[in-house]
């Protein structure tokens, strides 16, 4: 598919007219609210006739027609799509762009907070295609140890598993609505408790019917950090062939006593679970100033230090389907939904920037006296998290969350991805 970003003075039917694409198409695949809904700036995702676009860092020893082969293109192709390049003169560290019928293959995953069940449900029919797995954000524990079921998940297992998709017991440390330090070093830091989480994780992920469970324990004391190897050691014993889905906070590097990343042992947790998957979003966090959710730099050194800890094919990075609007100069953070971010942009109306080396959108408005910078995810900057996906050769993403709209991305995943689909 193309991306064209409008200009001042376009209009849908110049756009249309343009790229052989019927308006109503191009609002439909973009979430437009309107067929006269554009400004300045907005990203449009239009179809095209094109293979998928896959991505190479080339290493010592490469030759174009190995990668010509690995591709399943003729050499050819390759040199045209990369002008300038001089295929006896590769240079190590170089990207390169290959227009390929091979698909980047990536294991998906979705977190869903049951809400609705009507709603649920349907989200889960419309993206069953793009999703291997589905994380049911719906337990807690007590600080005894002992994990419980906070909403009803029984049709969302039942969907998921009639769709091809892997149902996971996603269980989160917290008290009320908030993560619990307290909590999680409490039952970490006892044997028995430790003991009556594992317990209970295995007993309700098998009577439940789920392929599995996703740990997402947030702040946890730095000096439970064994104590933590040693829980997820005991869960996947546990579990046995059932998959252990362990969500980590993003880090450059091991600092041990740091109280957000400190007790998260890449290397050890890598070891143990099946799927390590790294929170690659809240660069830019509520409450914090206005920044970019993702910038695209600080996501690639995560990366960067994740592979020398975890093996790539077990290694997910987050995608953020939400964007943050914040008022300068306080604490003030609202959260919204992609495209709802996109179309705030078009209702009031503002243009959309884009940062270049952030490689990330973003706008600005007044509400009477009051700043308002908001930053989001467009087709853009999915592309981007995707390139690093391809290059890195990592296992996938994870989305945080399917319920929030984000038709660009989905339109991306369905053209230029092969969504691996394991037995249920």
């Amino acid at each position: 598919m193309a991306i064209h970003v409008v200009t001042a003075g376009e209009n849908m039917w110049k756009i249309s007219t343009r790229y052989g694409v019927s308006i109503q198409t191009i609002v439909e695949l973009n979430g437009l609210p309107s067929a006269s809904s554009i400004v300045p700036g907005l990203a449009l995702y239009l179809p095209d006739s094109l293979p998928p676009l896959r991505y190479y860092q080339i290493k010592a020893g490469d030759h174009i027609w190995q990668m010509a082969q690995q591709f399943g293109v003729d050499p050819s192709v390759i040199l045209a799509a990369n002008p300038g390049i001089d295929p006896n003169l590769l240079a190590i560290g170089q990207i390169i762009y290959v227009p390929s019928p091979l698909r980047v293959s990536l294991e998906t995953l979705g977190f869903l907070v049951p809400s609705s069940k009507s709603a649920n449900l349907a989200t889960i029919n419309s993206l069953a295609n793009q999703l291997t797995y589905l994380a049911i954000v719906a337990y807690a524990f007590t600080k005894e140890g002992y994990a419980y079921n906070v909403s009803e998940d029984a049709a969302l297992v039942a969907r998921s598993k009639q769709m091809k998709i892997i149902p996971l017991l996603m269980v989160r440390n917290l008290v009320g609505n908030d993560f619990s330090a307290e909590l999680a070093g409490r039952v970490l830091e006892n044997p028995v408790y430790r003991r009556n989480l594992v317990a209970s994780l295995v007993n309700l992920t098998r009577q439940s019917g789920f392929g599995g469970v996703s740990i997402d324990f947030e702040f946890i004391p730095p000096a439970r950090r064994n104590d933590f190897n040693l829980f997820l050691t005991e869960l996947k014993l546990g579990l046995g062939g059932l998959i252990l889905h362990v969500n980590v906070h993003a880090k450059t590097a091991d600092i041990p006593t740091n109280r957000i990343i400190g007790a998260y042992d890449y290397a050890s947790i890598g070891s143990v679970a099946d799927i390590v998957a790294v929170m690659t979003m809240d660069y830019g966090y509520p409450g914090g100033p206005p920044d970019p959710i993702a910038p695209i730099p600080w996501l690639e050194q995560v990366i960067q230090y994740s592979v020398t800890q975890i093996h790539s094919r077990k290694l997910q990075i987050a995608v953020a389907l939400y964007g943050y609007d914040k008022v300068v100069g306080t604490n003030a953070t609202q959260a919204l939904s992609v495209l709802a971010a996109q179309n705030k942009a078009i209702s009031l109306p503002e243009n959309i920037e884009f940062d270049i080396t952030a490689m990330a959108p973003w706008f600005r408005y007044w509400q009477g006296s009051q700043e308002h910078v908001v930053w989001f995810e467009d087709i853009r900057s999915f592309i981007e998290k995707y390139r690093l996906i391809d290059m890195y050769q990592l296992a996938g993403t994870t989305f945080w969350q399917i319920s929030l709209p984000a038709p660009q991305n989905w339109a991306y995943l369905n053209k230029n991805t092969n969504v691996v689909k394991r037995m249920v």
